[in-house]
C-alpha cells in the first residue's frame, strides 16, 4: 500500500503559478498514492508563468476543505496575489487550519496565509520579499530551506522543492495536527 493511499489533497492555484512549485509537489503526492485535485479561482484550465497548463478540478467557490486531507499553495507572484484577494480561496485556506489539516506553502504561496490570518505565532519561511508581510501578520519568519510548524510546511524557492516535497508527503501521511489552528 502506498504511503498516502486514500488521501485527497487540494492544490490551490490560478494563472501565473510557478510551474515547478505546482508540478513537483503534485508528482510527489501522486507517486506516493494521494489523489490530487486542482482548485482555482476560475474554471477550465490555468497556465503557469512558464507555460505549463493544467485542468482545474473545482473552483474555490465550490470547494470545501472537509473534502480534502491537506492543501498545497504553490508560489508565483501573480498566482499568490490573485488568490489572496479571492474571498472563497482565502476562506477555503483558513478552513484547513480550523480543521487541523496539513497545509504546505512555497515561495509566494505564503501571501495567501496572511490574508487567511493563520500565521500569528507560527514559524515559517517564504520567498524573501514576503518576510515583512509575514512578520507584520505575526509570523516568526526564518530563512531556511524548509520549516515545519505543527502541520504547516513552508519553503522559499524552487531550489527547496526536494526538501519541501519530502516534508509535504510526511505531514500529509501524519494527518491532522492539534497545533494546526487558525
Amino acid at each position: 500500500m502506498s504511503k498516502l493511499s486514500g488521501k485527497r489533497v487540494a492544490v490551490l492555484a490560478t494563472n501565473g503559478y510557478e510551474d515547478s512549485e505546482l508540478t513537483e509537489p503534485v508528482d510527489a503526492l501522486t507517486n506516493n498514492g494521494a489523489e490530487v485535485e486542482i482548485v482555482s479561482t476560475q474554471p477550465g484550465s490555468i497556465k503557469g508563468k512558464n507555460g505549463h497548463t493544467i485542468d482545474v478540478s473545482i473552483t474555490s467557490e465550490q470547494a470545501n476543505a472537509s473534502d480534502y486531507d491537506a492543501l498545497v499553495l504553490p508560489g508565483g507572484v501573480v498566482n499568490g496575489d490573485t488568490i489572496r484577494v479571492d474571498e472563497h480561496a482565502v476562506s477555503f485556506t483558513r478552513d484547513f487550519f480550523e480543521q487541523q489539516k496539513p497545509v504546505a506553502a512555497i515561495c509566494h504561496g505564503g501571501w495567501i496565509l496572511t490574508d487567511a490570518d493563520v500565521v500569528r505565532g507560527r514559524k515559517l519561511t517564504s520567498f524573501k520579499s514576503l518576510k515583512t508581510d509575514l512578520r507584520n501578520a505575526g509570523a516568526e519568519w526564518v530563512d531556511e530551506e524548509v520549516v515545519v510548524d505543527n502541520g504547516l510546511v513552508t519553503s522559499r524557492t524552487p531550489d527547496d522543492l526536494p526538501a519541501f516535497n519530502r516534508k509535504l508527503v510526511e505531514e500529509v501521511g501524519e494527518g491532522k495536527h492539534k497545533g494546526q489552528t487558525a
